[in-house]
This record gives C-alpha cells, sequence and structure tokens, in this order.
C-alpha cells in the first residue's frame, strides 16, 4: 500500500518537463527497436546486457577486484561497439534524418497501396519464373535501405508487371542487382546487397539467393527470389528462405508480410462496440416498458 502511495505522489510532483523527457526517451527507444531486431545486433545487445548484469552482482556482493575488470572491459567496449556497429550507426542517423512526423504517428501499411503491387509483383514473378529469368526484388519494411539504394539506380516508379520485367529482362543494363521497393514504389534498382554467410543455406543455392538472405538477416525486409537456373521462386525473410513457391502461396505470403491487418482490426473493435450499443440501448427500452 505504501508503495502506491509514494507512486501517486512522485506522479502529483511531475512537471509538464518531466513528462516530455518521459515521451522522448520511448520514442527513441521506439525509434531504435528496427535497428536491435536484427539477428547481430542482437546477439550483441544480449552480450552487453549480460555484462551490465554481473557488474551490478559484482558491485553488490562486494567483489571489487571482479567489478573493476568489468568496469574496464565496459568501458573499453563501449568503443570496440561503436567501430563495430559503424553501419548501423549510419543507417540509423540516414534513418532519423528521412524520419516524417506522418511515420512516427502513423506507421500503417494501406493495403489498397499494398494490394496492387503485390498482384503486379506475383504475375511479372510468374512469367519470369516460367522464362527462367532471373529477378532479385526487395521490399523495405521498418528498416531503412538508404544505403544500398545508393549502390544503384534511383527510379522512382510505378510497380507494374512490364517495368518488373523489363528491368530484369537479361540485356538489361540493371539486371544484374537488386530491385528496392519502398511505399509501393519501385525506389532504385540494381542494387548492391550483403551476402550471406550462413552454413545452413544448401550449397546449390548461387550467389542471388545469398544475397536475397543476406538482405532478408540485417533488415525485416522481404526479398522475393526468382532462380535463373530453374525458375523456381523464393521469399527470404528473417534471415529464412522458403523455397519453390507456387504463385498463389507468394501472394498469400506477400500479403501476410507487407500488409497490416490493423483496419480489420479496428473495425472488428468497431461493429463489437456498436453491437454493445445497440444491446444496451435495446435493454433500457425494455426496462422502460
Amino acid at each position: 500500500m505504501n508503495v502506491i502511495q509514494n507512486f501517486l505522489q512522485q506522479i502529483s510532483r511531475m512537471q509538464w518537463s518531466d513528462y516530455l523527457d518521459i515521451f522522448l526517451v520511448a520514442l527513441l527507444i521506439y525509434m531504435l527497436l528496427p535497428i536491435i531486431r536484427s539477428s547481430g545486433t542482437t546477439r550483441v545487445a544480449k552480450v552487453v546486457v549480460a555484462l551490465l548484469a554481473i557488474t551490478w552482482l559484482t558491485d553488490f556482493l562486494e567483489l571489487h577486484t571482479l567489478n573493476f575488470l568489468l568496469s574496464q572491459v565496459l568501458a573499453v567496449g563501449l568503443l570496440a561497439l561503436v567501430v563495430l556497429f559503424q553501419p548501423e550507426l549510419r543507417r540509423m542517423m540516414d534513418h532519423l534524418g528521412n524520419l516524417r512526423l506522418q511515420q512516427i504517428f502513423h506507421n500503417r501499411r494501406d493495403g489498397q497501396t499494398m494490394n496492387p503491387v503485390i498482384t503486379q509483383t506475383v504475375a511479372a514473378c510468374d512469367v519470369m519464373s516460367r522464362e527462367r529469368v532471373g529477378a532479385l526484388i526487395v521490399f523495405e519494411r521498418e528498416n531503412p535501405l538508404d544505403e544500398y539504394m545508393k549502390t544503384g539506380t534511383q527510379i522512382d516508379g510505378h510497380v507494374s508487371e512490364q517495368l518488373l520485367r523489363n528491368i530484369f529482362f537479361p540485356k538489361a543494363a540493371l539486371h544484374d542487382g537488386a530491385m528496392i521497393i519502398r511505399d509501393g514504389r519501385v525506389t532504385a534498382a540494381g542494387c548492391v546487397l550483403p551476402l550471406s554467410s550462413s552454413d545452413r543455406l544448401s550449397a546449390d543455392l548461387g550467389t542471388r539467393h545469398r544475397a536475397g538472405v543476406g538482405m532478408s538477416e540485417v533488415s525485416d525486409a522481404v526479398v522475393v527470389i526468382v532462380s535463373e537456373e530453374t525458375g523456381a521462386i523464393s521469399v527470404a525473410v528473417n534471415g529464412m528462405l522458403k523455397r519453390h513457391l507456387a504463385p498463389q502461396t507468394l501472394e498469400r505470403l506477400l500479403r501476410q508480410e507487407l500488409i497490416t491487418d490493423e483496419p480489420a482490426k479496428e473495425e472488428g473493435f468497431a461493429m463489437v462496440l456498436k453491437q454493445k450499443l445497440r444491446k444496451k440501448e435495446k435493454g433500457e427500452k425494455a426496462d422502460e416498458e
């Protein structure tokens, strides 16, 4: 009971600057989450948290020598982390520089925008699969891919089956790189992606598949790959590769990954609320009668 009272007293003494401080810290954590979400960063974050916990424990148990050594390791390790994660930090700075106020408070993908994009992409992949034309298509999500867009040619074009097939046509200038789609538009093509070094991938997979998996390992992007040798369609998400997909399966997977169902949830909540209000009104009328 005393804890609750102390908590309420603390809240009553808070000023507007305290609320602003809490909001800004929460906003900073929210913007850093997409970067921490990547697999490499997550492993390092776990090690840092473990070191901090052990350092606090040695200080609590008064193990002075061990605590001193761990404190020095953390001090040197901070500089090492800055050097080690220089690309991620640069990408974060680019993301913060490109961030718009609308993206902070309204970060939802519109199904009306992505539905035709997915339809055109599936149609293009279906044709390229039958014609054995290789393709590498990256759908950007929360993690910004500006660093990789700079390695290719800026396009900013409407997504259509014809455009995708023309770009990946074997004799086209940009066919050998990756295409990046941002907010339902082809932003860049001919881009260079990082290759995966995972030993879980099959030995028969070429550079295109390893680049697709590598892109999904360092970001939350959804990558569609069409094999030039076999025509098989694959999708890489979160470092995992799903191979030999039918066009219908590809379309269902892209809709699942790229379109949030928040509108459906909001509509469902509104329907339930309306039903409850109607029942309440009927009950009040019955009581009056």
